[in-house]
């Protein structure tokens, strides 16, 4: 891991990772393709393990920390939190995505009947909760940020 008192490289990869996994799941067809969209709930996982690694590393540092310390771990927190939610809605879409394909595959009439919502619906939630990360970790925003 990067130098532990400057977290600006971490929240660098953390918001080029979260871009791109932005961009493949807008991309991903759910129906088609089990296997990418199982490796991109891994990927949504390793970022949320990026932050809370990042989290534990910062507030261990100190035990009174300042309220520019406060703001980073809370926003480090938010972007876990959010990754973790992207994960989760990724991983409903594979568990969707399989249900309706079983049900396909049994069904003994032309009339199938899929449950919703649409494994694209949860991949598309999960794009709208990576959305603000890259914002999360921008240390321009934060007042007297000890990352410029």
């Amino acid at each position: 891991m990067p130098d532990s008192t400057n977290p600006v490289p971490v929240l660098s990869r953390i918001a080029s990772d979260a871009s791109c996994l932005h961009q493949a799941l807008r991309a991903l067809p759910a129906e088609r393709d089990a296997s990418a969209l199982a490796a991109r709930i891994t990927d949504a996982q390793d970022l949320a393990g990026i932050a809370l690694r990042l989290f534990l590393t910062r507030s261990r540092q100190t035990s009174r920390p300042s309220p520019t310390e406060l703001l980073l771990l809370h926003r480090v927190a938010q972007i876990a939190k959010a990754a973790q939610d992207a994960a989760a809605e990724l991983t409903a879409a594979l568990a969707r995505a399989v249900e309706n394909q079983r049900r396909q595959v049994a069904a003994t009439s032309r009339r199938v009947v899929l449950i919703g919502p649409t494994p694209q619906q949860f991949i598309e939630s999960a794009a709208d909760l990576l959305d603000p990360i890259p914002a999360l970790c921008d240390a321009r925003e934060w007042p007297e940020s000890p990352c410029q």
